[in-house]
């Protein structure tokens, strides 16, 4: 874990989860950690886990523009500059679109997708100015294919997998660099027993049955491929139970990949 080493690395969504581990791990790689959450306790507990390691941590919601950008001056004011922005903060919510309430698509939406964008613009001025960086967007392999009950979450981790791919080409030849990734089946809080809408019902716990069962992969698997992939110069990292599968049904079958995807209780 050299390529970390005494690197300023932030990570949202750092209080639990697949944030949590990215942060341990690289903790255990010498790199120096901005950390943030919603959830302070859990921030306190992740920043304890990573025991000999600077790290700083502040709260945030970032879905809200402009604490992400009073983030990335603090952080720069605190660290000099950062050269990793793991936006990996997130939360979905299991409902139908037509049961989905207006203030539960917005606060998906503002979270997993708006998170995603002002994190990586309030960013990349300081990466761009050093010539070096690294912009980590998690989407999902819900930004590859549709799922049921999770229409304001497929909206934006599909937005993110597109702010990706725009940013691959933007960004060549500057020194930074944008790396989309797609967990699936992670055993995280937010996939084990995703909250149901206000006006979620039957309906939705049928159609997320059989979810419990994929999500298998342990956090810290999926944090090592993610922080492996990084310093092998991957622009796409796919990782977790059936994710690659999930990634080639689309692709190979566009028209039919989703009846495909029932037959398989995916």
């Amino acid at each position: 874990m050299a390529f970390y080493s005494n690197k300023i690395a932030v990570i949202t969504g750092a209080g639990s989860g697949i944030g949590r581990c990215l942060a341990v791990q690289l903790a255990q790689g010498g790199a120096r950690l901005a950390l943030s959450d919603v959830n302070e306790a859990g921030l306190r507990e992740t920043a304890a886990l990573c025991d000999g390691a600077e790290v700083r941590c502040y709260r945030l919601d970032v879905s809200q523009r402009e604490q992400m950008f009073d983030h990335a001056a603090q952080v720069q004011q605190d660290f000099g500059t950062a050269h990793f922005i793991f936006n990996n903060a997130g939360i979905t919510v299991a409902a139908t679109f037509h049961n989905s309430t207006p203030e539960e698509i917005e606060r998906v939406i503002g979270i997993d997708l708006y998170g995603v964008i002002w994190g990586s613009k309030a960013f990349l001025p300081m990466m761009l100015a050093q010539r070096e960086g690294h912009i980590v967007n998690i989407s999902s392999i819900f930004g590859f294919v549709g799922f049921p009950a999770q229409a304001a979450y497929n909206a934006a981790k599909f937005g993110v997998r597109g702010l990706n791919e725009c940013l691959w080409r933007e960004l060549k030849g500057t020194g930074v660099k944008a790396v989309s990734v797609h967990p699936g089946g992670i055993k995280t809080n937010i996939g084990h027993g995703p909250v149901l809408g206000r006006n979620a019902g039957e309906v939705e716990r049928r159609m997320l049955s059989g979810l419990d069962q994929l999500l298998v992969t342990p956090p810290e698997d999926c944090a090592r491929a993610i922080l492996d992939g990084v310093e092998r110069g991957r622009q796409r990292i796919v990782t977790g139970h059936l994710a690659r599968l999930a990634s080639w049904l689309p692709r190979l079958f566009p028209r039919q990949y989703v009846n495909l995807m029932e037959k398989m209780g995916m």
